[in-house]
């Protein structure tokens, strides 16, 4: 029997026993009587090792995340930056990205398509009017543009060590012309503490100087060890 028919039958047995009164009298033994099944019932009811076991309201999120923890580093970094969750936690300094890194990066990368290396056929042939970054040099400018690999100003103090476990959901919506300036802006998305580590998630947005448009937009994964 589940809990459901175990109370279905405790409602079956009081109608009978209240049936079995003779409640067309208003004697105050008659009314005594019924109380007491009335209270009886309940008590047996509410008593029983399977009632106990019926959870009408789910636990706090924290407190879940929380069971089985062992390290307390872990449970009061989750605490001091629960406050946080969706919130803009960073927006980084300005960089420029000059012809002399676009071409860094392409020779690095193997990749020398002309919109990116030519600036004289870029003038003349591109859409966009001059060379333009490769979408993954920004997006390998995201520690930098985010200030998290300073190790004179760690982000994460509290963690001995912080390890990326990779990007979700990554765009370019618009270019980045030679020679602007970009920033990255961060938001705190999620956080999932483990037992002796914690996983942070990041939506980090990189905006051009003096455009409203996003250039870039990935959610980071890292990975912090207490």
């Amino acid at each position: 029997m589940d809990v459901i028919e175990f109370l279905k039958e405790k409602e079956r047995s009081l109608k009978t026993r209240i049936t079995a009164l003779d409640l067309k009298s208003s004697s105050t033994g008659h009314l005594r009587q019924l109380t007491y099944f009335i209270s009886h019932s309940l008590n047996n009811t509410l008593n029983n090792s399977w009632v106990s076991r019926v959870k009408l309201f789910s636990e706090p999120e924290d407190e879940q995340a929380f069971q089985g923890l062992m390290n307390p580093k872990v449970i009061s970094f989750y605490r001091t930056w629960q406050d946080k969750l969706e919130q803009e936690v960073f927006v980084g300094d300005w960089m420029t990205v000059d012809q002399a890194r676009i071409d860094s990066f392409a020779s690095v990368t193997g990749d020398q398509q002309w919109i990116h290396t030519d600036p004289q056929r870029a003038r003349d042939e591109s859409p966009f009017g001059d060379t333009i970054a490769h979408g993954f040099l920004v997006l390998s400018l995201l520690p930098y543009l985010t200030d998290t690999v300073n190790p004179d100003k760690p982000p994460y103090p509290e963690a001995r060590m912080v390890v990326n476990l990779g990007l979700d959901q990554v765009r370019f919506p618009h270019p980045v012309k030679c020679g602007s300036r970009i920033r990255a802006r961060t938001t705190l998305k999620s956080m999932k503490p483990g037992k002796r580590s914690l996983d942070m998630a990041n939506r980090i947005q990189v905006e051009v100087e003096g455009s409203k448009r996003i250039v870039c937009v990935a959610d980071a994964v890292l990975r912090l060890y207490f």
